[in-house]
């Protein structure tokens, strides 16, 4: 009999193998930059007036381990100011670029093409200076957008329910900012930036002493309805999809459910929501493919909504994380001499590297070990499953590691299938005893890490580039929207290896376009059980000199007067 899950796996799947790219052919989009549509990079609400928010005029003195480890970080009380601040250093605007007749906003979370499909959205409780309600994020002001005011009797049911102080921040996707460039494979990318803002919440909140966990319960539907979706109407192709709901509290908090009862939902369906979206492009393809899948891969949000046979893979409250490691990070290199606020606010997606640039043992194996969660360490401690996805590496310019293929485990249970299922001759000879870290081949692996990379030289001339396997097909089956998930993943692993670059002195780039299935015949996968998600290559950046930069909000000035 076909389930409606299975049915969904098999569109999934479908999705999954029709945007894959090949020596042979692309996968499809428009196949040329349609500028005079261009999506306008930011969304905001007509007819509401912003609130403000004010900037950051000292930038918090933590160091760089600061980032990761909550023991360092004081708690600061819920303001105006500190929303403010874990906006700013999250989703707020890092900068400009200019040349003679264009300029350009950079922002702190990354986005595939700088087109930035991830929107954020939250519901505050009264503070001063801000009324409670819902509120969209505006970053090219800094503001806040009222969309609806809560009434301060909601507030006492919601504290009660999550035992604590604190608030919503939801993340959703407008796939058509991908599409315009990306075409059918935007989905994909859209989910990879989901990935970047959620780490980049939790680093930024865990700077002000506060934890982001992830309300996992809470299905695609609820989200819409908290946020006023059933009541806003969107242009034509630019509506929003609810991606996740997260709770911002004090740090070392450890038991908040990952629910909201019904009730609470229920009432803010009744709130009357103001504010109309404003247009992006004038124009539109339809990536129908797009609008599948994300009906596909939506998160119901209750286990009894699944059958039977895997009702029981998924408690009430969806999956738990097993990062409950305690071990210290690697060293001697661990800590960066660069404050934590200064690595989030120059992090950069490096266009070109230089070919010759090197970076040590230490500082690469201590790069990659900040990929691996930790109990009581952001990002990962925010509530995702247990770690699916691994990387795959091509050392080309380490100190210290002969050139070759490397494998970091992020997952130890998955060892025996990926040794089973890799090539024979692969060593699997582990390189440190500090880190999971295999070498698999030696040998010079540029030319190959830059042709599986769309032929890309950035994944040749780097230090070393890598892609992320994923346990795929079995997950896919648990629950369809942990394709969603995976892709999260592979963000949040993204963004930390942006930061260690600069931490390091080095710079990092994504790279969404490779060939996926020659990655699985270099590692000898036979099937679907692990896929390639994400690639990415760090390295020693060569700058465009004639680029200029200017402030992140020296257009507020000129909007004052």
């Amino acid at each position: 009999m076909i389930t409606e899950t299975n049915s969904a796996v098999t569109e999934t799947l479908l999705y999954h193998e029709q945007t894959k790219h090949h020596f042979h052919r692309y996968a499809r989009s428009a196949g040329f930059l349609d500028w005079a549509n261009q999506p306008n990079p930011f969304r905001s609400y007509e007819g509401v007036t912003p609130v403000r928010l004010p900037l950051l005029q000292k930038d918090p003195a933590s160091e760089h381990l600061a980032l990761y480890e909550r023991s360092r970080n004081a708690f600061q009380h819920f303001t105006r100011e500190t929303i403010g601040a874990f906006l700013e250093l999250s989703l707020g605007l890092s900068a400009w670029k200019s040349i003679p007749g264009n300029s350009w906003a950079l922002r702190v979370n990354p986005s595939s093409g700088n087109l930035h499909p991830t929107e954020a959205y939250l519901i505050l409780p009264t503070l001063p200076g801000v009324t409670a309600g819902v509120f969209h994020y505006n970053s090219y002001l800094h503001a806040l957008e009222p969309r609806a005011e809560v009434p301060e009797t909601l507030w006492p049911q919601i504290k009660e329910h999550l035992h604590t102080d604190g608030f919503f921040v939801a993340l959703t996707s407008i796939f058509w900012r991908e599409a315009w460039k990306y075409g059918e494979r935007a989905f994909r990318y859209g989910q990879h930036d989901v990935g970047h803002a959620l780490a980049a919440l939790s680093f930024a909140a865990n700077l002000l002493g506060w934890k982001v966990t992830w309300l996992n319960a809470v299905s695609d539907e609820e989200i819409a309805m908290l946020l006023g979706f059933n009541q806003t109407q969107w242009p034509e192709f630019e509506w929003e999809h609810p991606e996740l709901l997260c709770f911002v509290h004090r740090s070392g908090e450890q038991r908040i459910p990952r629910d909201l009862p019904s009730e609470i939902v229920s009432e803010f369906s009744g709130l009357k929501f103001q504010g109309t979206p404003n247009q992006l492009s004038a124009d539109h393809v339809d990536w129908e493919i797009i609008s599948r899948v994300a009906e596909a891969t939506a998160n119901v949000g209750q286990a009894s909504s699944l059958p039977p046979e895997l009702a029981g893979k998924v408690s009430a409250s969806h999956f738990q994380t097993d990062s409950n490691t305690t071990l210290p990070f690697y060293t001697p290199t661990a800590e960066s001499g660069i404050p934590a606020a200064q690595i989030i606010r120059q992090r950069r997606s490096a266009v070109a590297f230089d070919g010759i640039t090197s970076i040590t043992k230490n500082q690469f194996c201590a790069m990659l070990d900040k990929t691996l969660p930790r109990a009581e360490c952001a990002p990962f401690d925010l509530g995702l499953t247990a770690p699916c996805v691994h990387l795959l590496l091509f050392v080309h310019r380490v100190t210290g590691l002969e050139p070759g293929l490397y494998f970091l485990l992020r997952a130890e249970r998955d060892l025996p299938a990926l040794q089973q299922q890799c090539h024979r001759h692969f060593l699997w000879r582990p390189v440190d005893e500090a880190l999971p870290l295999y070498l698999l081949q030696a040998g010079d692996f540029q030319s190959t890490a830059s042709s599986v990379s769309c032929q890309q030289s950035i994944a040749g001339d780097s230090a070393f580039s890598l892609g992320m396997i994923a346990r795929f097909r079995e997950e896919l089956e648990t629950a369809p929207y942990r394709y969603r998930h995976l892709f999260w993943e592979t963000g949040m692993i993204g963004q930390v290896l942006y930061l260690e670059a600069e931490a390091q002195g080095v710079r990092a780039t994504g790279i969404g376009c490779f060939f996926d299935d020659p990655v699985h015949e270099l590692m000898g996968l036979p099937d679907d059980a692990f896929q390639s998600l994400y690639h990415f290559t760090v390295g020693g950046p060569r700058e465009d000199t004639r680029l200029a930069t200017l402030a992140a909000y020296h257009h507020l000035k000129a909007l004052a007067h």
